[in-house]
């Protein structure tokens, strides 16, 4: 039972069956020698065409599970009836590591270990790889993920925001950016373009520019009509002399 008398869940089973097995290794200097490093583990390249999903691909579980020397692996366990770690070890892991593995690696191709912020979506890309290289699809071209049919439907009934345009600028483009608004503030701190700037302000608050052009097509509009007047006034005239 787990604290407060509670069942304990699947995650703490696994945990508490994965500790039991697992030998009880020296303190002493042998033992730290054989250290590998975490991110030394990860960088090594991954063979993730050996992975497979389907549960029935008995063979395929028994090749991504052997070892070269080892003794041939038993049969697949039951998906049903076969402890917890048993099914994740062979029916969720051989999917998953590879594609947490592709995951790490995009995640620092996208700076995402050095920003705050970034566009990079982890689920995203994750969900992506796992439809992608689902053995069921292996003669299927690549989807992208906002064409996959499940996130279609989904995103239909949730929509996301915008995603920012901060995000998505390169730093090139945003550099860009940047630099243009700072010479346009340089530009505008110049002494004759201040006075230049003050007398625009000035002459736009004295005379409106909105209603000169007003006046100005009211007037042209007065003339074009007297004009028209005039000349139907003349034909009448003519017609009436013939």
């Amino acid at each position: 039972m787990a604290e407060g008398g509670r069942e304990p869940s699947l995650w703490e089973r696994v945990c508490a069956e994965y500790e039991a097995q697992q030998p009880q290794f020296p303190d002493g200097p042998e033992a730290k020698q054989e250290y590998v490093s975490l991110e030394s583990g990860i960088a090594q390249p991954l063979r993730t065409e050996q992975f497979y999903s389907a549960p029935a691909a008995d063979t395929s579980v028994q090749q991504l599970l052997s070892t070269p020397g080892a003794d041939p692996l038993p049969e697949p366990p039951d998906p049903k009836t076969c402890p917890p770690r048993e099914y994740l070890e062979y029916y969720i892991f051989p999917v998953l590591l590879p594609g947490m593995a592709e995951l790490l690696h995009r995640a620092q191709a996208e700076k995402c270990f050095e920003r705050m912020r970034t566009k990079f979506i982890a689920c995203d890309f994750l969900t992506e790889w796992l439809y992608n290289n689902n053995p069921k699809r292996k003669d299927d071209s690549f989807t992208e993920f906002f064409s996959i049919p499940f996130v279609k439907d989904w995103l239909k009934d949730h929509p996301r925001r915008p995603t920012p345009l901060s995000l998505l600028l390169s730093e090139e483009e945003a550099s860009i950016v940047i630099q243009s608004f700072w010479r346009g503030y340089r530009v505008r701190c110049d002494s004759e373009v201040q006075e230049l700037r003050q007398w625009q302000k000035k002459l736009r608050e004295e005379k409106s520019i909105v209603k000169v052009v007003k006046e100005f097509w009211t007037k042209q509009e007065a003339k074009e009509g007297r004009a028209v007047i005039t000349q139907t006034a003349g034909a009448l005239c003519i017609d009436v002399q013939e």
